[in-house]
């Protein structure tokens, strides 16, 4: 027996659903009072396919990770080949033409000399070992005691400890975990002369225990899709430099097109020391991440002595078929006209969201490159929400006080005009 609940009734799902739902602990879930999850089958260009035979249009292409929509016939066919040739090797000891040609690409696309390449699975760990190499960097050269963070109330930077440690603990989903996770330096993001001026005194102030400041650019994603300028970041990074504290951009979200260039630090003319990439770095195909670094960094864990080294070392770090992934979404960015439909869809988001603004119970409507957000007062029932988006035939995960659209690239204008009437419709 699973559990003491009242079984519900599940006749018109697939065997599989009916025999394996209640052993599957969904993600950020109450379990007990969750609505049942919907049975997906299958996937085609921007849509979901259902068991009963529906077909839901994806509004947030899976957390906003299947950039290029869904069964890219060349992504598939990349991906084949190499499951044919090697699935699998570690990366201890041993390289792999994968590996080396996507650090290669990578290096070549990211601004000036961020050209040393870490490679994990997933998001989250990418910032772990950012804020790992930070704090290790200054121990290699001898100096002790900068062992904690600076981020910003709103941020999110994923579910492992040492992210959650430099999330907003206040008002973000990881509260209950305030007693257990390091105590670290959280400040109001700054926007106006006055704020930068109590950012930099605090930072002077605090800066012998601080590695680095670490923060989501341009969109603060999970935190609440909060908005800032290209010129926010600039100074943040100009004060960064000027008070010797290190910057960590996490552009696990907003990488790869998705704010209106390739990565946001180049809206601002600027480059991170590290950076943590994921997400739609391998196009929502297989999980792969990388935390990518500037030449000084690197060059702090070179030496004769072994215990400078950087020690960490994810199992599946740099997997084949990741590889051959990320090569491939990196080809139809090189191929297509991938920055055109993201133009595209912006400015239909802008045009179709604005007939929000004026609604009631709307605090705000907002687009960056291929994300539209409408804020609300409040939204009582998510779940609720989300079971009446289905009904209008799309997929739309409203979370907090916000409705978000972060569609695939490659959808079409029709498919759009869907999603933005379902919400005219919900609302």
């Amino acid at each position: 027996m699973i559990s003491d609940q009242k079984p519900k009734d599940r006749s018109d799902k697939p065997e599989w659903y009916k025999e394996g739902y209640d052993h599957v602990w969904l993600p950020y879930a109450q379990m007990k009072t969750a609505p049942d999850a919907v049975a997906v089958v299958g996937t085609d260009g921007v849509s979901l396919k259902l068991s009963d035979g529906r077909e839901l249009i994806d509004g947030i292409a899976s957390w906003w990770t299947a950039c290029h929509g869904y069964n890219n016939p060349k992504m598939k066919e990349k991906m084949i080949a190499q499951i044919e040739q090697m699935s699998h090797v570690m990366l201890g000891g041993i390289m792999h033409e994968g590996a080396a040609v996507l650090a290669k690409r990578l290096a070549d696309l990211l601004p000036e000399d961020l050209d040393h390449v870490f490679f994990s699975e997933s998001g989250s760990v990418a910032v772990e070992i950012a804020l790992k190499m930070a704090v290790q960097y200054w121990m290699n050269q001898g100096i002790e005691g900068k062992y904690r963070f600076l981020s910003f109330t709103e941020g999110y930077h994923g579910d492992t400890s040492a992210a959650m440690s430099v999330g907003d603990q206040e008002s973000g989903m990881h509260k209950a975990f305030a007693g257990y996770l390091q105590q670290q330096h959280l400040v109001k993001l700054p926007r106006s002369k006055q704020e930068f001026i109590i950012f930099r005194t605090y930072l002077q102030e605090q800066k012998d225990n601080i590695a680095a400041v670490i923060m989501e650019p341009l969109i603060q994603g999970a935190g609440g899709m909060v908005f800032h300028d290209g010129t926010i970041l600039e100074q943040i990074s100009k004060i960064c430099a000027e008070e010797e504290v290190l910057l960590i951009l996490d552009e696990i979200f907003t990488g790869f097109g998705r704010t209106g260039t390739m990565f946001a630090c180049e809206q601002a003319g600027i480059t991170p020391d590290i950076i943590c990439l994921g997400k739609a770095l391998t196009a929502g195909t297989v999980p792969m991440a990388a935390t990518i670094a500037r030449s000084k960094i690197y060059n702090e864990f070179l030496s004769d002595d072994p215990s400078k080294a950087f020690m960490h070392g994810p199992t599946y770090m740099a997997n084949p078929l990741s590889c051959a992934a990320a090569n491939a979404s990196l080809d139809l960015f090189d191929e297509g006209d991938v920055f055109d439909d993201i133009r595209r869809i912006e400015g239909h988001l802008t045009q179709s969201l604005e007939q929000f603004r004026d609604r009631s119970g709307v605090v705000d409507v907002r687009v960056k490159g291929a994300v539209g957000v409408i804020e609300l007062k409040e939204i009582k029932n998510p779940a609720k929400m989300r079971e009446e988006f289905i009904k209008q035939g799309v997929w739309i995960r409203p979370f907090g006080n916000v409705i978000y659209l972060t569609p695939s690239f490659n959808i079409k204008s029709h498919e759009l005009s869907k999603l933005t009437a379902a919400i005219d419709e919900i609302l």
